[in-house]
């Protein structure tokens, strides 16, 4: 079969290596599957086979199931990822279970049928693989089969569709009961190749690892091409109502609103932004069909549990003018109020008598039509998978409205999968966030250094991180180990030059199209030239005066203004020297703009206050590793001030403080924490010495 839709992955030479294996076959095929997003969506679906192993109790032969355990995702699943039950033990759970009213009980019980004991913690869709009897099985989340199983008509386009080849069962919560459902379903029609789940997605299966996953192209090809065939030519979402704002326009409008709306977003807890203009999104915003689905909420529960019950759609043109910060928010607010009134009848109305307490009321998608689709959450990564389903629903709704119409879950239905007790149980199961999860940081100067320790250590502590430096390979480079350390969504790059209010302003619109936003701005870039007075030229002055002084500048200024915008406060924290308050040879120009830089410091403190906004200072001495300033001439300026040599520097640097320590960039990051952290919320016009101890240098 030619595949247009789907992505045919199967490599004969990799698979052959490890035929033996239907384990490793089993993962290959999921690996395969979670890497075409039409076929699954991020984190859903699950596959499974099962194979004749030794019982480690009896000797003797016994079949085991291996199935995707809870969590996880199948474009990166392992072994470690999966669960192993014994087969016939899950399926005799039948002569214990009392009913639909008492499913969540037998999740528990699952455990008693554990195989491998060091698996994977069962899933709750670990009976719907049990109870059919084929060796490998894929369980799928297809835009084009979705868009089928939630229309109106879908059971009956199935039929026709398929011949009578691809079963069907109608809406039911993930479960046992929904396991024997699919059982009794191949039992009334021997031969099916495949079943379809209204309003959710599609089982399919095979003998082997190969026939399961080209029978799962196949149908979800057919599903495709069937819907394309009638959207062709069509005017697709009732026609476009408004036409999007010109591309660079359209992102600058974007992050104009971003941290506008992560304010309004973040009311109970910091929340972290995403941004999307795909032309899928706007062919949807920009329709006249917007305010009648849009409202209606997702079918698939994988869709619906990351989106919400349903989207805000802003009452904003794709032109309007942004700048007035607080007549934006005077048109949004009423919004937003009426929005988490909604959500709190929803609760109110569906709640039942041991339903987990109501959880945040703010919206997780936005759409602004002519812009594009926000999205706020926790983290990076939800945010952004949050997105990504969202336009999976959005696919789902164009393919149903093409075929038939759209038919979304009923409002109890959803509530009953949001406020499901075992995914309660499962939130409550994961790692507590850390201490600056949910914050952004801008650190200028972070591909090395002080810079990148700082960056580091906010980013070990669950910040998102927006890398700049003024050297593009020195930023490639850290953008490299960045990724490699900590993955794609925690930290973004910007090209930047502190003397240039351009790139300046581009890196917060960054921030704001990236992350939603800023919390901590650390001004850090810097220059170093020790020279004596007669040797000091005009041009020395101004870089460095340029750099320290007026970059701290420029910087705090664009920061504060997003800051503002947002309306929760933040942190300002300016890295400036020991030299600000000490008095040394040859350092005339340094010495006096660090001494600027920290009474800018305590200037921004008095005057933005009002705002919540603090600005501390840590004031370093002798930071020489990974320093640009000491590769360059300073070094031998310094040394020369002194009457050493370079190499002798760090030894020196150390032997004349109180506690006879070389500093390091760790040292100054973890006094950047310390500002930050939690514990000193309400300091600001502070100054740390991170110096070893130089009297000197004491403040008072």
């Amino acid at each position: 079969m030619n595949f247009k839709n789907v992505s045919y992955l199967w490599n004969e030479h990799d698979a052959d290596k490890i035929k033996h294996d239907e384990v490793a076959l089993l993962i290959y095929r999921s690996n395969l599957l979670g890497a075409d997003l039409r076929l699954t969506n991020y984190g859903g679906g699950n596959t499974s086979c099962k194979v004749i192993s030794k019982d480690p109790l009896t000797g003797s032969e016994t079949e085991v199931m291996w199935v995707k355990g809870s969590g996880g995702d199948l474009g990166t699943l392992k072994k470690s990822g999966l669960a192993a039950l014994y087969t016939e033990r899950l399926r005799s759970l039948t002569n214990v279970y009392r009913g639909i009213e008492h499913e969540d009980e037998m999740v528990a019980l699952f455990n008693h049928c554990i195989f491998d004991l060091e698996s994977k913690a069962p899933s709750i869709d670990t009976p719907l693989h049990g109870f059919l009897p084929f060796k490998h099985i894929d369980h799928l989340h297809p835009d084009a089969a979705i868009a089928i199983a939630a229309s109106k008509d879908g059971e009956q386009i199935t039929k026709e569709l398929f011949s009578g080849k691809i079963g069907w069962v109608g809406w039911q919560k993930p479960g046992f009961d929904l396991g024997l459902q699919l059982k009794k379903c191949l039992d009334e029609n021997p031969g099916i190749r495949g079943i379809m789940l209204g309003s959710h997605g599609l089982f399919t299966w095979g003998d082997t690892a190969y026939e399961c996953y080209i029978n799962s192209l196949e149908v979800i090809e057919q599903c495709a091409e069937f819907i394309n065939s009638k959207i062709a030519g069509k005017t697709t979402f009732g026609g476009q109502k408004i036409t999007s704002l010109e591309g660079i326009k359209r992102i600058e409008q974007a992050a104009e609103i971003a941290p506008i709306l992560r304010g309004l977003c973040s009311s109970q807890q910091k929340m972290i932004g995403h941004f999307t203009d795909d032309e899928r999104v706007l062919e949807f915003i920009n329709s006249n069909d917007l305010s009648r689905l849009a409202p209606m909420g997702t079918s698939c529960p994988d869709h619906f549990l990351r989106t919400k019950i349903s989207p805000l759609i802003l009452p904003l043109l794709p032109t309007e003018d942004l700048s007035d910060t607080a007549s934006i928010k005077s048109k949004l607010i009423p919004e937003f109020v009426a929005y988490r009134k909604m959500y709190a009848e929803y609760y109110n109305t569906c709640k039942h008598s041991n339903s987990p307490a109501i959880r945040d009321a703010n919206p997780v998608v936005l759409l602004y039509p002519g812009i594009g689709m926000f999205t706020f959450a926790k983290d990076k990564q939800t945010a952004r998978v949050a997105s990504e389903f969202y336009i999976n629903a959005i696919n789902v709704m164009k393919g149903s409205e093409a075929i038939s119409s759209y038919t979304s879950l009923p409002r109890q239905e959803a509530f009953n999968i949001e406020y499901w007790l075992l995914e309660e149980a499962k939130l409550q199961r994961m790692p507590k966030p850390k201490a600056l999860s949910g914050r952004v940081v801008l650190v200028t100067g972070s591909a090395g250094g002080i810079g990148k320790g700082i960056s580091k250590k906010f980013a070990d502590e669950g910040a998102c991180v927006i890398l700049n430096d003024n050297d593009q390979n020195r930023l490639n480079s850290a953008a490299e180990e960045f990724n490699a350390k900590y993955g794609k969504d925690v930290f973004t790059t910007a090209l930047v030059d502190v003397t240039n209010k351009e790139t300046i302003n581009q890196a917060f619109n960054t921030a704001a199209l990236y992350f939603g936003g800023i919390d901590i701005i650390v001004n850090n870039a810097g220059i170093s030239i020790s020279k004596p007075v007669e040797d000091h030229t005009e041009k020395d002055w101004d870089l460095l005066y340029d750099i320290l002084v007026k970059g701290q500048f420029l910087v705090t200024q664009s920061g504060v203004k997003l800051l503002r915008k947002q309306g929760f406060g933040g942190d300002v924290i300016n890295i400036v020297s020991k030299n600000a308050l000490v008095s040394g040879p040859n350092n005339a120009g340094y010495g006096s703009a660090k001494a600027a830089q920290l009474h800018l410091s305590r200037l921004n403190a008095a005057e933005f206050g009002p705002d919540k906004i603090r600005v501390n200072t840590v004031n370093p001495d002798a930071v020489i590793s990974d320093s640009k300033i000491w590769a360059g001439d300073w070094a031998a300026g310094r040394a020369k001030a002194y009457g050493i040599t370079v190499e002798e520097l760090p030894s020196f640097y150390a032997k004349r403080t109180l506690l006879n320590e070389i500093i390091l960039p760790e040292d100054i990051a973890n006094a950047c924490f310390a500002i930050v952290g939690g514990l000193l919320n309400k300091s600001t016009g502070n100054v740390i010495n991170v110096d070893g101890g130089v009297a000197a240098g004491f403040v008072r």
